[in-house]
């Protein structure tokens, strides 16, 4: 299986867009989609305090799930269950069960509350999701555990330790959620070295994590990788070459997994986080990092393709030099992410793509290019390179309103005409998003990523004005 993760703790999209996303992701090769609802889930009775205001209907979930079925994908809820808490544990209501009173981030697994809450929690999404077939309990990133009074106590008393704690919880989590066809998957980071984990996209020494799940008998694993949301907190734009290089890791651990029989690989999750926390900023929004979703499940894809074939997948070329043909990312792989995504040519090292695009979000990809690439810039050369502005027209002259109309008149036309070109972008940006993106997600990647490079130049246009 090939999950394409999508995160709605930030940027959670349109029913409308998914309806035209779910064809693209089956069409480039991913087998279904998890989805983390986070706070967009419709949650009802004392839960019904942490849904979002845009959070989806009831009638949304099924849509979501229907149109998963018309394109062969499965779907597969994630509901966190002991860390990334922060959409349930931020509230007044549930600030009891926090491990650490003073952050919000995990669940305390001995009060008395945790367990009927989550029983809750996951009931009410097994509810809607009677089709699925997995689960995911999150349980990834449980920090502070160990450090409340009732943890310190608990270990005291038992002789146990964080890792006892943990997984006692886990077992209980997964025994709520056990039934007939459905299956609970977790996700676990083993170290700083993980791939798929943020800063780290190559190759990792796995062998040593394989071995000792086989050795504890579980019969398969899963792997995640990243398409997005692992290179900063507020990376608006994905680095193709990154990303691939982690698809090309993994498919050598893949290659290695017939020596940890029985142990099979059961599937790959594509992540794509959409905040680092429920806290964080947005990162890389979902229609900008397509090219590189394309890039990533075309490449695992042929590479899977490549298993069969007779010698071993060629190793991960070194980070700083990522050919385009590498691994299963070959010539003919290169040619079908082009040909459906609209573009004529793509460059990895320079993670750009040429061609106006012809998938679902692909205005709002080219006019996300032109913020990140040249806006910045474009607004710090009027305001800390044209000699004009710096001479005649520096703060201590604007304060005291006064200056030389000749000088002025140096750089005005070109100061107006820079102001009309970035706000016709914002316009049609802003419009763009909104067809995609619920008002408040609009509201927030503008103010993050355009209005404090906007807001100088536009003061600086009414001190001229």
């Amino acid at each position: 299986l090939r999950l394409v993760h999508l995160d709605l703790k930030g940027a959670a999209p349109r029913v409308s867009y998914l309806e035209q996303l779910f064809p693209l992701l089956s069409q480039l090769g991913a087998s279904g989609v998890l989805v983390e609802y986070e706070d967009m889930f419709p949650f009802q009775g004392e839960l019904e305090t942490l849904r979002s205001p845009y959070a989806y209907s009831e009638e949304d979930v099924e849509r979501i799930q229907q149109l998963a079925e018309l394109n062969q994908l499965e779907v597969v809820p994630l509901v966190q269950t002991f860390g990334h808490a922060e959409f349930i544990l931020k509230h007044e209501k549930f600030q009891h069960l926090r491990e650490v009173e003073r952050f919000p981030n995990s669940f305390n697994p001995h009060a008395p509350g945790t367990l009927p809450l989550l029983r809750n929690l996951l009931a009410q999404v097994m509810e809607k999701h009677g089709r699925s077939s997995w689960i995911h309990i999150g349980a990834d990133e449980v920090f502070h555990l160990g450090e409340g009074a009732d943890s310190r106590a608990w270990m005291s008393r038992t002789k146990g330790d964080v890792g006892a704690m943990y997984l006692q919880h886990v077992k209980e989590v997964a025994s709520a959620v056990a039934a007939p066809g459905r299956r609970a998957l977790m996700r676990r980071t083993e170290g700083p070295g993980t791939p798929g984990s943020p800063g780290h996209a190559h190759r990792p020494a796995a062998g040593p994590f394989l071995a000792k799940y086989a050795e504890s008998g579980f019969s398969s694993v899963w792997f995640a990788s990243a398409f997005k949301g692992t290179t900063g907190p507020a990376q608006a734009w994905p680095p193709l070459g990154h990303h691939l290089q982690n698809q090309l890791s993994w498919l050598k651990v893949v290659e290695a997994m017939p020596r940890f029989a029985p142990l099979r690989l059961q599937g790959i999750v594509l992540t794509g986080w959409q905040r680092y926390d429920h806290y964080a900023v947005l990162c890389e929004l979902l229609p900008v990092g397509i090219p590189s979703l394309a890039v990533c499940l075309q490449t695992l894809a042929n590479g899977e393709r490549r298993r069969g074939r007779p010698g071993p997948v060629p190793l991960p070329p070194p980070a700083h030099r990522v050919p385009c043909l590498a691994g299963g990312f070959t010539e003919a792989t290169k040619r079908k992410v082009l040909d459906v995504l609209g573009f004529h040519s793509i460059q990895l090292e320079q993670s750009t793509c040429e061609g106006n695009g012809a998938f679902p979000g692909a205005q709002i990809y080219r006019l996300v290019e032109q913020v990140n690439g040249h806006l910045k810039e474009s607004v710090a050369k009027v305001l800390e390179e044209e000699s004009a502005v710096k001479g005649w027209f520096s703060p201590y002259h604007r304060k005291r309103r006064f200056g030389n109309p000749r000088n002025l008149e140096s750089f005005g036309s070109r100061l107006l005409k820079l102001h009309e070109d970035w706000q016709s972008v914002e316009r049609s940006l802003r419009a763009h998003l909104a067809s995609v993106y619920f008002p408040d997600a609009v509201d927030e990647w503008l103010e993050e990523n355009v209005s404090p490079y906007l807001e100088p130049l536009r003061e600086l246009l009414r001190d001229y004005r």
